[in-house]
């Protein structure tokens, strides 16, 4: 079996079509979609890159809970559409929205180095995490 050839990094910018990244459009997924694309253009600068937003179905109901209306992948089937058809190259995701198992055809194809993980719970009532109980809703 041949290995494939490494790709070249070295063609002028101007000269490509940018790779697209697909994402939702609110204050979050804009963020990570743009650390993301400074991560990519640090690491492959001859490269372009650019954001194509995406509204999904879990950002269209907001009068029902999602776990009655079917969950995470509310978050992201647009995007996986849009990248099985090839109208994006890649998405960017928080992890939590994503299903524990990768669609057919899909897969991670990088995670970004974690920041900071000091985040915090707050609380009505003085609970604590230890104290919320029995099937309390967390909201992030």
């Amino acid at each position: 079996m041949q290995a494939e050839a490494p790709i070249d990094t070295t063609v002028p910018a101007q000269s490509q079509t940018p790779h697209l990244l697909g994402t939702r459009k609110s204050q979050l997924a804009l963020w990570q979609t743009r650390h993301v694309i400074q991560l990519l253009s640090a690491a492959w600068p001859t490269r372009q890159f650019a954001e194509q937003h995406f509204v999904t179905q879990g950002d269209r109901i907001v009068d029902t809970p999602l776990p009655q209306i079917g969950g995470k992948g509310l978050f992201t089937l647009e995007l996986e559409n849009a990248l099985r058809k090839h109208e994006i190259d890649m998405a960017v995701h928080s992890l939590k929205d994503l299903p524990t198992e990768s669609p057919a055809g899909l897969a991670i194809g990088a995670i970004p180095t974690r920041e900071d993980a000091l985040d915090a719970l707050v609380c009505r009532g003085n609970h604590t995490l230890r104290t919320l109980p029995q099937g309390a809703t967390v909201g992030t």
